[in-house]
């Protein structure tokens, strides 16, 4: 018999009854929907974030007989959905990438004030140097490397959420990493276990 924090983990959803799905699914986005907002939200902000939230519970829910929790942690599935949707959004993201990088581009000319904004100007540039980078990376390695950075997931869960094994993931993880460092090679990048390069 599972025990009650499995049963949360990899719930049998085709089974549950419509005042059990109620609670389930209750308890699924009070666990999960804050992870996702968070994440959704540093990929494409916080409007949008909400409504690829609700629209991925509202999937989830209109798909929770497909949901398979031998294959995948209800964590890693939802993730997935809302991967699918954030697709849909990723034209958007990109123009936001690059007009980020242009501002950084064109913010630097013709200011000379104090340290303080010296710093500013030199954080604009990383985060210009870092959003060109990220616009020029596969919508794979993309989905890697912000599911690890801001999503937190682990390569297993990033696996099931992209449908690949773990191993490609950690791969692909690396081989970013590494050409991220040399693209913005003034923005500090850490590796896995948090340590810089």
């Amino acid at each position: 018999m599972q025990s009650d924090a499995d049963d949360l983990d990899r719930p049998n959803l085709a089974a549950l009854t419509d005042t059990a799905l109620t609670e389930r699914f209750g308890r699924l986005f009070a666990e999960h929907g804050p992870g996702l907002q968070r994440y959704l939200a540093r990929r494409v902000g916080a409007a949008t974030a909400e409504d690829i939230v609700a629209e991925t519970f509202l999937a989830a829910l209109r798909r929770r007989a497909s949901y398979d929790p031998d294959r995948a942690g209800i964590r890693a599935w939802l993730y997935g959905i809302a991967g699918n949707l954030l697709k849909q959004h990723e034209r958007t993201e990109m123009r936001r990438f690059r007009a980020t990088a242009r501002l950084a581009a064109g913010g630097t000319a013709g200011i000379d004030h104090a340290d303080a904004v010296g710093e500013r100007v030199d954080a604009a540039y990383q985060v210009g140097q870092l959003a060109a980078a990220l616009s020029q990376l596969s919508p794979g390695d993309r989905d890697v490397l912000l599911l690890t950075s801001w999503a937190g997931l682990d390569a297993t869960e990033i696996g099931q959420v992209l449908r690949i094994p773990p191993g490609t993931v950690r791969s692909r993880l690396h081989r970013t990493r590494r050409w991220l460092r040399r693209q913005c090679p003034t923005t500090t990048l850490h590796d896995e276990d948090g340590t810089d390069d």
